[in-house]
């Protein structure tokens, strides 16, 4: 996992996370990879442990980037981390303004009978005590989704809807998930 330095010089709100996964042949000599940018770090994590990466091989650094600044986002991040096949992302934006430095990530449940379908995580740092938050709201539709998001840009969002309780928290063993491909998100 590789933090793009030269995201903040590209498109307005690209994301700054890139994960890669590569592949060597050691009796060919060649290698192979895949590559995704992401906007969070859990969400790169989940990429990679997808693709079979060992969970205890990619934590992250603890010398860079901001700690985690309290339980909830903790838990989230975990969860993200280890259920992360289980939604598709449809659009992220990156704010690395250092007075409002945030990310916000509209998610589709895979799963059609989700409560909550449409989801919003949305990152915050707070550069005077160098740590970041995480946190989750539960949307009925797309468009709800995505109009938090612009409000949050912005800086006129209420606050996050909480995500409604599932029946089945986890989704029956066996049952085989696929990645959707990341639609290009809109920049501003």
């Amino acid at each position: 996992m590789l933090f793009d330095r030269t995201a903040t010089w590209g498109h307005p709100g690209m994301p700054q996370i890139l994960a890669v996964h590569l592949q060597r042949e050691h009796e060919k000599q060649t290698f192979s990879f895949e590559r995704a940018e992401l906007p969070l770090p859990a969400m790169a994590q989940s990429w990679l442990i997808h693709r079979g990466c060992p969970h205890d091989a990619i934590g992250l650094d603890s010398e860079l980037g901001t700690p985690p600044a309290d339980e909830a986002t903790r838990a989230l991040e975990r969860r993200l981390v280890d259920q992360g096949d289980h939604y598709a992302m449809g659009y992220s934006y990156t704010c690395d303004d250092p007075d409002d430095t945030v990310t916000v990530v509209a998610l589709r449940a895979l799963d059609e009978r989700a409560p909550s379908p449409y989801r919003v995580v949305v990152e915050e740092v707070d550069t005077d005590a160098w740590t970041h938050t995480l946190r989750e709201g539960g949307f009925d539709t797309s468009k709800a989704a995505l109009q938090w998001c612009e409000d949050r840009l912005t800086g006129e969002a209420s606050p996050l809807p909480p995500v409604r309780p599932s029946a089945a928290a986890i989704p029956p063993a066996g049952v085989a998930k696929t990645l959707a491909p990341r639609p290009v998100g809109r920049s501003r």
